[in-house]
């Protein structure tokens, strides 16, 4: 167990001492979780009480459930259109040697993420316990802590992956027409990187506290910057540099840079009560035993995101043995199946977000019901979403490609085997979400490595010579499937409730003597 340092009862009108449950089993008892709201403590001591707003604790789950995640399938809309905007501008303009480079680099980034993303959704889950608990103090300790090694993390992957962009494109056996491109495109999207994976932090920690539509007012922000700067730089519009494909990733960086800025300043003006004001400035020194527990935790959530990545990194290095139309074609439906995973990765971070909070106010007799709800939300959202795109496929697949270009026609085809298995894979996304609440996080883990490179890479390889590119859209649905079946299996008889952070979520009383 982790000390978080001597705390004090605070206790108010309209506020009841809270009992936690232990995390070693579920509690099934239905008393009304107690209320809380913020109220500070003296400059020096970390003794306030935090009232969720709204509440995920209590009321109608279906309803609480789809309020909070809308703001962030939202969020992540938002975010797909500008990248596919950005798209638009490099396919259509730049040509498919460049888009392709620029497929190429993303997907590197996107892996790169994952090793700070699994650490930001430790905290994430952490914060939620705690605001679940009316716990500020520790609330606050957490983000102090993990900003600062966040912000160090992400300096050193920066700087690393700048210097080795060469190397990391020849890995991928970029194709050769596409490398100039790719390298200009993801040497700047690394200075990027710091800026990127701080707005990412900052809004999972909202999102633990119970807030999700401040993250999604700011997103919005920087999807404008974003998307209006991009013809600007890569054309050079007026005074701006012609740029090509960095000006897309120059965009990027300003905008993401903007809008992090605007973000603190929002929550400094607002004291917020996660905003860590100068009398909390302490707390950004590094508690290395809190960091301990949090990579504990958050490694194998991060390397959930790395398996995936480095798996869809196997499949790109397939498709390039066939060409840049092939590689172009493979990015444009890439893009469409972003959009796709949305509801399952909104409906799973709200989902889990809800259980945390429930599971720190001892709700556990709702954890169920709140899984039992984001799957059926993941069906009936991304269902809809998969029917849409049939019915549109070629249309907007043409966005990113050339019209009368063979690539297209690609696309189209290869969307058509795979897209439908996103649903399946939405339920395992889901589920993980519930159970990383509690702190299992090894059994999604071990799920992922088992189904994405035991199943769908392998059998992309073996199966490449006989049925040539189609055994590579045929391992979707394969390892979809499957992943579905082992989620539900271990969420029903897996011992992911008895899991735990472990770090104390308690009473002010409990947590000092822990």
């Amino acid at each position: 167990m982790i000390r978080l340092g001597r705390l004090r009862e605070t206790r108010g009108p309209g506020c009841e001492e809270y009992h936690p449950p232990t995390n070693s089993a579920p509690q099934t008892d239905s008393a009304p979780p107690a209320r809380y709201t913020v109220e500070r403590a003296a400059p020096g001591h970390y003794g306030a009480v935090l009232r969720p707003k709204p509440s995920l604790t209590e009321g109608s789950i279906p309803h609480a459930l789809i309020d909070f995640a809308l703001p962030i399938l939202a969020g992540n809309v938002l975010q797909s259109l500008n990248g596919s905007v950005n798209a638009v501008w490099i396919g259509r303009f730049l040509g498919e040697a460049a888009f392709a480079g620029v497929g190429n680099s993303n997907v590197v980034m996107f892996m790169l993420l994952a090793a700070i993303f699994g650490i930001s959704m430790a905290t994430t889950v952490l914060i939620a316990q705690f605001a679940g608990a009316g716990r500020l103090d520790e609330a606050k300790r957490v983000v102090g802590t993990s900003a600062s090694f966040f912000l160090l993390l992400s300096g050193v992957i920066a700087a690393l992956g700048f210097a080795g962009t060469p190397l990391l494109l020849r890995a991928l056996h970029t194709p050769t027409d596409a490398l100039a491109a790719a390298s200009a495109y993801m040497r700047v999207i690394f200075l990027a990187f710091p800026f990127i994976s701080s707005f990412f932090f900052v809004m999972a920690a909202l999102r633990g506290a119970g807030d999700s539509r401040t993250p999604f007012v700011f997103l919005v922000v920087s999807v404008v910057l974003d998307i209006g700067l991009n013809p600007l730089l890569i054309f050079g519009v007026g005074p701006l540099p012609r740029l090509g494909v960095a000006g897309s990733a120059t965009a990027t960086l300003i905008a993401q840079a903007s809008s992090l800025v605007a973000l603190l300043v929002h929550l400094r003006r607002k004291r917020h009560p996660l905003f860590l004001h100068r009398q909390d400035l302490g707390l950004l020194r590094i508690d290395w035993t809190l960091v301990k527990a949090l990579v504990a935790k958050g490694m194998p959530m991060g390397l959930q995101m790395f398996v995936a990545s480095s798996s869809m990194i196997a499949l790109t290095a397939l498709v390039n043995r066939f060409g840049s139309e092939e590689t172009a074609a493979f990015n444009a439906a890439m893009q469409l199946w972003s959009y796709v995973q949305m509801p399952a990765l909104a409906i799973a971070a709200a989902g889990s977000s809800m259980v945390a909070q429930n599971i720190g106010a001892g709700r556990w007799n709702r954890v169920d019901s709140i899984a039992a709800a984001a799957v059926a939300c993941n069906f009936l959202l991304g269902g809809a979403l998969i029917a849409l795109i049939y019915a549109a496929d070629r249309h907007v697949l043409g966005w990113f490609l050339p019209p009368h270009g063979p690539a297209l026609a690609l696309a189209v085809h290869l969307n058509a085997r795979a897209v439908w298995s996103f649903a399946f894979f939405g339920v395992s996304v889901v589920l993980f979400g519930v159970m990383r609440a509690s702190g299992a996080v090894f059994a999604p883990l071990a799920i992922l490595v088992s189904t994405l490179w035991c199943i769908r890479v392998p059998f992309a390889y073996l199966m490449v010579n006989r049925l040539h590119a189609e055994a590579i859209w045929w391992s979707f649905p394969l390892a979809s499937i499957v992943s579905m079946i082992m989620a539900l299996v271990y969420y029903r008889f897996g011992g992911w409730r008895r899991a735990s952070l472990g770090i104390v979520v308690g009473t002010p009383r409990a947590a000092a003597q822990a």
